[in-house]
């Protein structure tokens, strides 16, 4: 018996997830799994762990000079694992990594070059990127021994065309690197695997939706990504928890012009708005459905017009809708939101169970379309973790490396 670890690494935050290790390829559903969070400079670190279908939680002593609240959550970490292990052998830590650019198409086994090259792709996901890389960092120190391994958000989309990919500027910048690569890849790839197992009509045109503090659409056919609404950055497409989604270039430029920096810009764009900037009370769904502040459901109101904007786009890529699946944390989670996308697609035959929908609280695979909608809908919970630990086993078993420089 042998596992792997899953983690997802940010700013003041571990996600975590262990797997025990079935075959060369595949892993069971993780049987221990948890957060530790608190972890920024001032914070306070605390760990919350499932275990057996008991969950347990406990504080940490926060780190003192020279050491930082990470490694004294990686430590806990690893306390954690020797317990939970018991002797077994941990064969890989699965990093979810937010950009892999136009190199990293596929899971890796980190090494000093490929990180660095990884670093140079930070200005595209500012929020993400450089948090994934020190927490990979830190757990080669932590783990010295166990490979680290790269699985990218973007590597799914690599199917999308140059049609879907390009922007509408001189092709030198396509050149450069600027160009749509789609994100929430492992997620997607997570749905359209399972789902395809459940379903006919998701191996045909599949739009899937990942709904939460950062949202984005992924229109797929045979389960091979053709378009996303996120695109150069993981600003683009839909409004989401505090980006903005979407936005006319022109009012970056006339904020320059206002005198705006670039720096006060980004703080706007990625941490200012979406839920948070429309409503002025907060980036989380669960506290604007229950306020009674105009305001408050107007942003409700545009964060749904603005899936249903995007899916229109999107089908008409595929040419269709064969099936629509519902994931993250608001489309597991809120059954008013789903209605209200679906009614938006009701001109295209789509219409929900309402019993059915009420009922889907994200704790398993469930269709919710009335029998005679046009097209199967589909609540997913999805597990970023375990396509994460088995892209690792995959990358391991071909000994993918990159050991060389990069070129970016």
């Amino acid at each position: 018996m042998s596992d792997v670890l899953a983690v997802n690494i940010g700013s003041s935050s571990v996600k975590f997830a262990l797997y025990t290790v079935v075959d060369a390829l595949h892993v069971e559903a993780a049987h221990v799994s948890g957060l530790i969070e608190g972890l920024e400079p001032s914070g306070r670190p605390r760990l919350s762990v499932k275990a057996d279908g008991a969950v347990r939680e406990k504080i940490l002593e926060a780190a003192k000079p020279p050491r930082s609240n990470m490694e004294v959550a990686l430590e806990a970490l690893k306390d954690l694992l020797l317990e939970v292990l018991k002797g077994r052998p941990l064969v890989a830590v699965a990093h979810r990594i937010v950009h892999g650019g136009d190199v990293f198409c596929e899971p890796v086994v980190l090494g000093e070059p490929a990180l660095s090259a990884l670093e140079r792709l930070c200005p595209l996901a500012p929020l993400h990127q450089p948090h994934n890389l020190a927490g990979v960092r830190a757990c080669r120190a932590a783990f010295p021994e166990v490979p680290q391994v790269g699985c990218f958000d973007t590597a799914f989309h690599k199917t999308m065309s140059e049609l879907e990919s390009h922007f509408g500027l001189p092709r030198s910048f396509y050149a450069e690197g600027v160009r749509r690569y789609g994100f929430h890849g492992l997620s997607y790839e997570y749905v359209s695997t399972r789902l395809m197992r459940r379903s006919e009509a998701a191996q045909g045109r599949l739009l899937m939706a990942h709904l939460g503090s950062g949202s984005s659409l992924c229109a797929a056919v045979k389960g091979l990504s053709q378009a996303s609404s996120m695109g150069f950055s993981a600003l683009d497409g839909l409004l989401m928890g505090t980006r903005s989604g979407s936005i006319d270039p022109g009012v970056l430029l006339y904020l320059l012009a206002e005198g705006w920096t670039a720096d006060r810009i980004g703080r706007l764009l990625y941490k200012e708005s979406g839920l948070l900037g429309v409503s002025g009370i907060s980036a989380d769904m669960r506290r604007l459905r229950d306020s009674n502040s105009p305001d408050a459901h107007f942003a409700i109101e545009l964060y749904a017009h603005r899936i249903i904007r995007e899916a229109g786009a999107l089908i008409a890529v595929m040419g269709g809708l064969d099936a629509i699946a519902f994931t993250g944390g608001i489309g597991e989670h809120d059954a008013a939101l789903r209605a209200s996308v679906c009614e938006g697609l009701a001109h295209l035959g789509v219409r929900l169970l309402p019993e059915a929908n009420a009922q889907a609280r994200g704790s398993e695979t469930l269709p919710i379309q009335d029998p005679a909608s046009s097209a199967e809908v589909w609540v997913i919970p999805t597990d970023e973790g375990r396509v994460a630990a088995e892209s690792a086993l995959r990358a391991l078993k071909s000994d993918r490396r990159h050991d060389l420089p990069l070129q970016l």
